[in-house]
């Protein structure tokens, strides 16, 4: 099942949509976006620490000084230069969440930046600039997103709805690479928490379709971690079981991974088949999609045509020997057609949650 069919993965949407990114370095905790950030933008993802918020903090600034930033975000005629400058402040403030979620009126100025972005998308008319104003305000709420205080606020409010609207463009304009790059970044940053809240919340939503069709159709780097994101989800227990609770749904997340795997043939990236790789391993923890598996893998794994690009990364390479060796050879004359579409096995898959076959 190609990309076409997602929307009918999710036959359980209460929530429905409402309506900067990390980049692959910041999964390991480096920084967002390709080179940083958009141009003129400070994007970047907050630095863990424990400093106190008290006294007297980088260059000169203060408590005060934050609390007064914080307060001018309410003022129109101020805002965008307040973005630029609390965006650049997250890592010598890193309890600047809670300042700004427990602040009357900040949020709502936030969520403002986004839907006014909304009219720019269809037709396709955004703007490096409006794309920049709007991935600080990306980049305030990845930081709300990524603390222990607030994300349960975040996801309570419903917040990541309505960044899904950004992530649904298709415009492979640089503006609008920037807006999905740093949308996935406020989604990365809450999957990387390894919160079993945020996996439950996530898949009441749309997020597993709109990831995939990034990783069919994105920038590398979109790719890299719309899949980050999926493997995340793929992690958790509840997760897994989503995923491979019905053919439907396994066969669109591993049809994607295939095209992926058959893509990167042609043009090997390291960063990216390794989180296709892990996706992969994760996903034969179930039992029924191992055997799907093991005629759904594509050859390209199996043999040795990521031998050279993989030969000094032993983490990938440990990877991919033990999802052979768990998946093993296909079956003779089995199920995948020249095309890449995969075809479901009889009766593989279907019904169920999934959940009591997920091996520990």
């Amino acid at each position: 099942m190609g990309v076409s069919g997602l929307n009918s993965m999710n036959n359980n949407n209460p929530l429905g949509v409402g309506g900067g990114g990390i980049g692959p370095s910041s999964i390991g905790g480096g920084a967002i976006g390709p080179g940083g950030g958009a141009p003129g933008s400070a994007v970047g993802p907050p630095v863990p620490g424990n400093q106190s918020l008290g006294g007297v903090i980088g260059q000169g600034e203060t408590l005060d000084d934050l609390h007064i930033l914080v307060l001018q975000l309410v003022m129109p005629e101020q805002r965008e230069g307040v973005l630029l400058e609390l965006s650049k402040k997250r890592e010598s403030f890193p309890d600047l969440a809670p300042i700004l979620w427990h602040t009357v009126g900040t949020v709502a100025a936030l969520l403002q930046e986004i839907v006014s972005i909304y009219p720019l998308l269809t037709p396709p008319t955004l703007t490096a600039h409006a794309s920049n104003r709007v991935c600080n305000a990306l980049a305030l709420l990845q930081c709300v997103a990524s603390h222990p205080d607030t994300r349960g606020l975040f996801l309570a409010a419903h917040v990541p709805l309505y960044l899904y609207p950004f992530l649904n463009t298709q415009s492979k304009s640089r503006p609008f690479e920037y807006l999905r790059l740093t949308s996935l970044g406020v989604i990365g940053a809450l999957v990387k928490m390894d919160d079993a809240d945020v996996i439950n919340f996530l898949l009441q939503t749309e997020i597993i379709p709109l990831c995939l069709r990034i990783m069919e159709a994105g920038s590398e780097l979109s790719k890299t971690v719309a899949t980050f994101i999926v493997q995340k989800i793929l992690l958790d227990d509840v997760g897994l079981g989503y995923v491979c609770a019905t053919a439907e749904r396994f066969y669109a997340v591993s049809t994607v991974l295939n095209n992926m795997v058959g893509m990167l043939v042609h043009s090997p990236s390291v960063r990216l088949l390794k989180h296709i790789v892990r996706c992969y391993l994760r996903l034969s923890d179930n039992t029924r999609a191992r055997e799907a598996l093991r005629q759904a893998l594509p050859s390209s794994l199996r043999d040795d045509t990521f031998g050279n690009a993989l030969r000094d990364d032993m983490t990938v390479k440990k990877w991919l020997n033990q999802l052979l060796t768990v998946v093993g050879p296909p079956d003779q004359g089995g199920g995948q057609s020249s095309s890449g579409g995969l075809l479901a096995p009889r009766g593989l898959l279907s019904g169920g949650s999934g959940g009591e076959d997920t091996q520990q």
